[in-house]
């Protein structure tokens, strides 16, 4: 295994206020991190922090080396656009564009448009034959799977993803849990995901619990797995 993202002393403020603070972290090749903690801590924050997408006030974000905090806006977003799948709490679906085209976007954006690939994630988060659907005509769960589609179709090297089962019942969620495990795995990805859910995270090889004043292993019954075993 091979270190894909590291976190050394993060540490996040609004004003005089800290959300949190000496965030160290390394998260493996093919290895899946699940983080708890309670809710205001900055759960959401940390994983906008690990794509760029917010900025932090101490510490360094690396990806395979590469420190984000020396990359400018533009140089964040195409490094995201190569390297990160993240599935956002709130979607973020675009309502303008079907299921497909939203599904779609990441490959577009790099020039790889494959219609087949978005068939073949489409119908692995159980959304065959809804390519041609607007959001509006969608539930909540299905628009949490076409967040999820969209973050795995271009096989990104990095996956987050904020509370991805929070909307699913729990058989479907279930399958989603792996479909996410088998992309990490079978890619050689690392997944980043926060959750509240027991059972996502006791899939996970590592539960962490997020503080204010750091990050640890999990003491409270959200047991990780032991090491890579098959889900």
């Amino acid at each position: 295994m091979s270190t894909l993202l590291q976190v050394q002393g993060l540490a996040k403020r609004y004003g005089a206020q800290s959300v949190f603070e000496n965030v160290n972290l390394e998260v493996q090749r093919g290895e899946f991190v699940a983080i708890i903690g309670d809710s205001g801590v900055g759960k959401s924050t940390l994983l906008n922090c690990l794509a760029g997408l917010d900025h932090w006030d101490a510490g360094q974000v690396l990806h395979e080396g590469q420190n984000l905090g020396r990359l400018d806006e533009r140089q964040r977003a195409l490094w995201r656009r190569s390297h990160v799948g993240f599935v956002f709490q709130a979607f973020h679906v675009l309502p303008h564009l079907d299921v497909a085209q939203n599904v779609g976007l990441p490959l577009l954006l790099l020039k790889q448009a494959d219609a087949a690939r978005v068939t073949q994630i489409l119908a692995a988060v159980g959304l065959q034959g809804l390519g041609a659907r607007l959001p509006h005509a969608l539930s909540g769960g299905q628009l949490q799977r076409v967040a999820i589609a969209r973050a795995l179709v271009h096989r990104p090297a990095l996956l987050l993803a904020d509370e991805p089962t929070g909307n699913l019942d729990p058989g479907t969620a279930a399958r989603i849990m792996q479909l996410l495990i088998e992309q990490t795995r079978e890619h050689g990805a690392a997944l980043v995901l926060v959750t509240h859910s027991g059972a996502a995270a006791a899939r996970a090889d590592r539960v962490l619990r997020l503080t204010a004043h750091g990050i640890q292993a999990a003491e409270d019954g959200a047991a990780p797995a032991s090491g890579h075993q098959p889900p």
